[in-house]
This record gives structure tokens, sequence and C-alpha cells, in this order.
């Protein structure tokens, strides 16, 4: 199975529209969103065509497909006007075998790792970095920022498809990828 992974929408309309484009031509089954849907935030700049009353009717639209977390700059009042939960921290789930940790990175990041087995996944957002590598036993993943990255780095989103985890930027070029062993 295909799963498309997007992170700091931050409530770019133009963004979310091109998560979307993205994620439709992906045929990816799972829509998995890493926090900071809607608010900015008090320390970014707005985003290219901010408007969260569009991105969050534009994300309702695929409430069924979508797996979300809480990010810092999400909020109860977001969740009243989303239509898939996105309030918890965390979530776990087996991704084509390989048990990953989904979460924003504002309480757990890649200095302050949850208890992972050996061969898990730590997706996460929070930074604006596209990441793929491999620390220790632990595979440390990040798509970037959809609407504000930083260091640089081009707005991105990342696909995994079957043990593949390849981050893009919009153009469709490979930023990063790297291949998740199921049994290291």
């Amino acid at each position: 199975m295909k799963y498309f992974f997007a992170s700091d929408i931050h409530g770019s309309s133009f963004y979310t529209k091109k998560i979307i484009e993205k994620y439709k031509e992906s045929n990816a089954s799972k829509l998995v969103l890493l926090g900071d849907l809607l608010y900015h935030g008090p320390r970014n700049d707005l985003p290219k065509d901010y408007c969260p009353k569009e991105v969050f009717a534009m994300l309702n639209e695929y409430k069924d497909n979508i797996i979300a977390v809480r990010g810092n700059c999400d909020s109860e009042v977001d969740q009243m006007v989303l239509d898939f939960p996105m309030q918890s921290d965390y979530c776990i789930g087996m991704f084509n075998d390989i048990y990953f940790f989904i979460t924003h990175g504002h309480i757990y990041g890649e200095d302050h790792l949850p208890q992972l087995a050996k061969g898990s996944a730590f997706i996460y957002g929070h930074v604006h970095l596209p990441i793929a590598k491999k620390s220790g036993d632990i595979y440390i993943l990040n798509p970037g920022s959809a609407s504000l990255p930083k260091e640089q780095n081009p707005n991105s989103y990342a696909i995994l498809d079957d043990d593949i985890f390849t981050i893009y930027d919009f153009d469709g070029n490979v930023l990063k990828e790297i291949k998740l062993e199921k049994n290291i």
C-alpha cells in the first residue's frame, strides 16, 4: 500500500491544493497529516494564500482517508471545523509491516524519541526540514513543510510506497529517499 505524508500546512490554501493534487496523482490509500494544519503560528510569516477556512473545507472532503495528529499550532477550536480527528499528540500504526510512531514533533522529536522497537520508523513534522535517515536501529523521517520550509529547502511532501520512503518537492523532484528494512 501507498501512504502520502504532509506536514506544516499552516493555513495555506495554495499548498493544500497542491497536497491534494499530488495525493490524488499518487493513488495513495491514506493522507497522513503531521500537524500544524490551519494556523500559521506567531513565529511564522503568513504562508502563501493564507485562508484556514478554505484549508479545512478542502481537507474535510478527504476525511475518510486522513490520519492526522495535533501540532503545536493546532487547537481545540480547529478540531471543531475538521471532520476527522486530529487532537492526539501521536498515533502508532503498521504501514507495510513497519511500525510507525507518528507525531508532530513538538513533544517527541529526533533528540527526544519515545521508546521504539528496533526497526521502527519515527515520523514527524515541526522542524520544516526534509529528513530520511537511519539513526541506530530507528528510521527518522520528516516530509518537510508543505508551506513554510526552512534552510532554503523547497516546499515538500513524502510518499511511502511499500518500503521506500521518498520526499518530493511539488515539481516532482526527489529530495531524499530511504529504503526501510522490515527486519533490521
